[in-house]
């Protein structure tokens, strides 16, 4: 018997070969071109000669660093006057000008402390006193910020959620003189005289008592949104969606439009074409390349499987050194690929397995297969992050752990170091270079679980337990995670996931809300 086998990969995106679904897949293309305002105006009129003349030497560009979260702190206290035979002051320890101005010199400290320890950029105004939050709104420290972190010592507070900014409320117990609003914050704002939470933009979650902790990790939550939200990317081919016809990604991408406002660049595979065969004409980037390459397999714990041949990866860094030069033109860090394992194939002579792990390595955010429903995870959990992310391919989930493999994975996953790695061939086309890299075991690290259209994303911690060496993605590991299998499996959306090392399931919960997606933390569920 014989069989007839697709020359799709069933990892990539694909409809069925019907004219009618070519059709629905054509179409959902456009309404996604539409929808989310893509466009490849910055570099369509870029050529090779264009490209190799922006720099005498042959280097990687430097990625754009983070944009720097500022944050406004504003003190807001009771300045009480003596009254005989009355009440004539309401809790809390900060009640006169002198108190004010001692607890401004500790609220500076602190956040100084915070500025230097921050992994994420983040910047902070001067501390704004006032007696009503009210006084401040016309203030120009309040126009420059991200984030208002409210000191509640006193009162008035109530107005702040009209300032059209993310609010923190910080409130003492026991880290100094106590607050009134550790009595009233919430009956008065959060609440305001009812039974329910009545304010959309301050919820139960941004009231922070005491901790440094728990305040840092909210502000590392909003530098992350901030990253991602307007930010730009450039697709490799087109836009796309695993899988997915053109009304289920018309839901994606209007949602996509709504939440995140990506600025998408697109260059068609014809223009890249070019751009290779003039690279690959080019005998000072084809010297530059090998001798790349040669560097590269000198890297400690850098081993290279028989059937990889150096001529493949040299052309990785050709794709890398061009990918990098196109990102720079359009003043952005993150890439994508369509097509990464047919169409790109015999115009880079390689595979882009291993100029993604580069990239990604090197501070950009590089995907590949162009699957929007899972991209904006990836670009939110690096910004929040600061380290390189994983998009992988899932299995099915049984005795608590679930293999994760794609073949791009980063080999700076820690953001630091560069952990063992073997170059192999692409595992479905057996070709190109790849690296199969040594997930460190027992590493705490998160899962996310973007759906199809951008409303629920579920997700989960767990620790990576095995590095196999399966018939699969080249880049492979077991995880093991902490909920309960039927859980999970019941609970599984979409098709691709994202992971990184740490655990950054509060941070990832703070914001999702901001954008109006579910955020389904798995671990919430009841043991089994």
């Amino acid at each position: 018997m014989s069989h007839h086998h697709s020359q799709h990969c069933h990892c990539c995106p694909q409809v069925s070969d019907s004219q009618k679904d070519r059709q629905s897949w054509d179409l959902s293309r456009r309404m996604f071109l539409g929808a989310m305002a893509a466009g490849g105006a910055l570099l369509s009129h870029l050529g090779w000669s264009a490209l190799a003349a922006t720099s005498e030497e042959i280097e990687i560009p430097v990625p754009p660093a983070r944009k720097p979260l500022t944050v406004c702190p504003i003190l807001a206290y009771d300045h009480y006057i003596r009254q005989e035979m009355t009440s004539w002051r309401g809790w809390g320890g900060v009640t006169t000008p002198e108190d004010a101005e001692k607890e401004v010199l500790a609220i500076g400290d602190e956040l100084e402390k915070i500025r230097k320890d921050a992994d994420y950029p983040v910047e902070f105004e001067p501390v704004i006193t006032v007696n009503d939050v009210n006084q401040a709104k016309e203030h120009p420290s309040i126009a420059k910020a991200d984030v208002l972190v409210v000191y509640g010592a006193g009162g008035a507070v109530n107005g702040i959620q009209n300032f059209g900014k993310d609010v923190i409320i910080f409130q003492r117990w026991k880290s100094g003189p106590v607050y009134l609003q550790y009595e009233i914050v919430s009956p008065r704002l959060l609440r305001q005289h009812t039974d329910r939470l009545a304010l959309d933009n301050i919820r139960y979650d941004d009231i922070v008592t005491d901790s440094l902790d728990e305040l840092n990790w909210r502000l590392r939550a909003l530098c992350g949104l901030k990253n991602t939200k307007n930010s730009r990317i450039l697709c490799i081919g087109a836009p796309d969606a695993w899988a997915q016809g053109a009304e289920s990604q018309k839901i994606l991408f209007d949602n996509l439009k709504k939440q995140w406002n990506l600025d998408i660049q697109s260059i068609p595979y014809d223009q890249l074409g070019e751009l290779l065969a003039g690279a690959q004409a080019d005998e000072k980037v084809v010297q530059w390349s090998r001798e790349k390459a040669e560097e590269y397999i000198r890297i400690p714990n850098t081993t290279v499987d028989k059937d990889v041949t150096m001529e493949s990866i040299a052309n990785c860094f050709i794709l890398e050194y061009i990918f990098c030069k196109l990102m720079k033109e359009a003043d952005c860090k993150a890439i994508t690929v369509l097509g990464c394992m047919t169409t790109i194939i015999p115009q880079a002579k390689t595979t882009a397995c291993l100029t993604l792990s580069l990239l990604n390595d090197a501070g950009y955010l590089a995907f590949c297969e162009s699957d929007f429903a899972v991209i904006p995870s990836g670009i939110l959990l690096a910004n929040i992050t600061g380290k390189p992310v994983f998009l992988n391919d899932p299995t099915y989930p049984h005795d608590h752990i679930i293999t994760l493999a794609h073949c791009t994975a980063p080999r700076k996953l820690n953001g630091e170091t560069l952990a063992p790695t073997q170059v192999v061939t692409h595992y479905e086309s057996d070709f190109g270079a790849a690296p199969k890299i040594e997930f460190a075991l027992n590493q705490t690290g998160t899962a996310i679980i973007p759906d199809f259209h951008s409303v629920r994303w579920a997700g989960c911690t767990g620790k990576v337990v095995d590095n196999p060496f399966r018939p699969i993605c080249r880049c492979q590991f077991d995880f093991q995670y902490n909920v309960p299998d039927l859980v999970l499996a019941e609970r599984m959306i979409g098709f691709h996931w994202m992971f990184c090392y740490g655990d950054f399931t509060k941070e990832l919960g703070y914001v999702l809300r901001r954008v109006g997606i579910e955020w389904d933390n798995l671990e919430n569920a009841p043991l089994t």
